[in-house]
């Protein structure tokens, strides 16, 4: 049985991850360890070299995810998976050094931590070829990651570290496995009195593949951070709907306003705005809300249809609650109104999750 599990979430690393196997059982020579990668669907042929690899050694396996990805979900997948009473977490892009997990291992073992984070900034570590800019970006997100992990650390969104199970567990409950850090999610999830231990170590540059960050990733941060600091209760992509959905507005209003002006009949122009609303919103949402979703092909086409009718009844529930609590209730049209469109926006979020985004057997 082994005793260290190496979780390692990969999208598209199909050039890295045989070399990253024969690296980590060369660090971990003597120890019985267990590497598990979370493959998020990959099209490079990622998902096919692993399971070579499976079939060659037998401490290598596999789970493949299809129709949601990122990489905190991915992580957590992994290590549920797990029963070992200590696990790592590494990325497969070969930047982390693998050499640390056996120092990461002793620490856990030693029973004096709970978690062992590797960190670039620390004295000893390094940020390998970062360009200015991206370093000075990183240095601003490690600044305001401390508003929420409530810890004097050099790294807190390090993607390199290890951790005891139990631990694990008791953050569990409180993550929100959104978006690409999940170290920061675990330390502001964690209960008081969660144990930690940096150690240094220099990041690499990347040899194959391109990097997945990207500006989604940056707003995904941003996110996570509110959604920490503030201990919202309401689901992030809810928030996240609500605001494309405000957006939508806008346009819809501006679009209406356009048409006005043009001399475009009233009725025509509305059902114009209507529709370049509607559009926006479903593209938007699929690409930031349902980003782990996001439809690609012919699926667009049925997801945009799918959309269009969904929120036609979410208009329908909107305008036939706010006319009751108008007429019947003898509400204030504020009040009328303000109902109708949280049916409506409640509706559509439901509605659009399990209709839109929500086939789980969706290819990615």
């Amino acid at each position: 049985m082994p005793e260290f599990s190496i979780i390692v979430p990969v999208f598209n690393e199909a050039e890295n991850i045989r070399q990253l196997c024969t690296l980590v059982g060369k660090a971990l020579e003597g120890i019985k360890w267990e590497l598990i990668f979370v493959d998020d669907a990959s099209t490079d042929g990622t998902n096919v070299m692993i399971k070579q690899i499976c079939a060659e050694d037998v401490r290598v396996r596999t789970l493949r995810r299809v129709g949601r990805r990122g990489l905190s979900s991915a992580c957590i997948e992994g290590i549920l998976s797990t029963t070992t009473d200590a696990f790592a977490v590494i990325d497969g892009d070969l930047q982390h050094d693998e050499t640390r997990l056996p120092q990461m291992l002793r620490l856990l073992q030693s029973g004096t931590t709970d978690l062992v984070i590797g960190s670039r900034y620390m004295a000893g570590g390094a940020i390998g070829d970062w360009s200015a800019a991206r370093a000075r970006m990183s240095l601003a997100a490690t600044q305001l990651s401390r508003i929420v992990t409530k810890r004097d650390l050099t790294d807190p969104m390090s993607g390199f570290f290890a951790m005891r199970r139990a631990a694990f567990d008791a953050a569990l409950p409180q993550l929100s496995g959104q978006g690409f850090k999940i170290l920061l999610d675990i330390c502001a999830s964690s209960p008081p009195g969660l144990r930690s231990t940096e150690i240094p170590y220099k990041f690499r540059s990347r040899l194959h593949g391109e990097s997945k960050l990207d500006s989604i990733v940056i707003i995904e941060y941003l996110l996570l951070v509110i959604n920490k600091a503030i201990g919202l209760t309401i689901p992030l992509k809810f928030v996240l709907f609500s605001f494309v959905g405000t957006l939508g507005l806008g346009l819809h209003l501006l679009t209406l306003y356009s048409g006005l002006g043009l001399g475009i009949r009233f009725d025509v122009a509305q059902t114009v705005a209507v529709i370049t609303a509607m559009t926006f919103n479903f593209f938007l949402n699929n690409s930031l809300t349902y980003r782990d979703r996001r439809l690609k092909g012919q699926q667009l086409v049925w997801g945009l249809l799918s959309f269009y009718a969904v929120c036609s009844l979410g208009a329908a529930a909107n305008v036939g609650v706010a006319s009751y609590a108008y007429f019947a209730g003898h509400y204030s049209w504020q009040i009328s109104g303000v109902a109708g469109a949280v049916v409506g926006v409640v509706w559509n979020y439901v509605a659009t999750s399990f209709v839109t985004w929500g086939n789980p057997r969706r290819k990615s």
